[in-house]
């Protein structure tokens, strides 16, 4: 039997979602292990005051647990 958690990240980038999506799986998994499904739960664009744009993707990951 198998148990997985759950965990809710975000990725920005100044290119795109995917991009963004992206660098938060890879930066994740540094840390985590045996990650299992990333799914995308929102997308938006922040704008700062000169104009530049910012993606930002919300991942929710899921990964095996092992406990202590």
């Amino acid at each position: 039997m198998s148990v997985y958690k759950v965990v809710d990240i975000i990725g920005t980038s100044g290119e795109s979602w995917e991009d963004a999506a992206s660098s938060a799986l890879k930066t994740a998994a540094e840390s985590l292990r045996d990650l299992r499904i990333a799914e995308v739960v929102q997308q938006d664009i922040a704008v700062d005051e000169g104009g530049e744009l910012t993606y930002r993707t919300k991942l929710r990951v899921s990964f095996k647990y092992e406990g202590t």
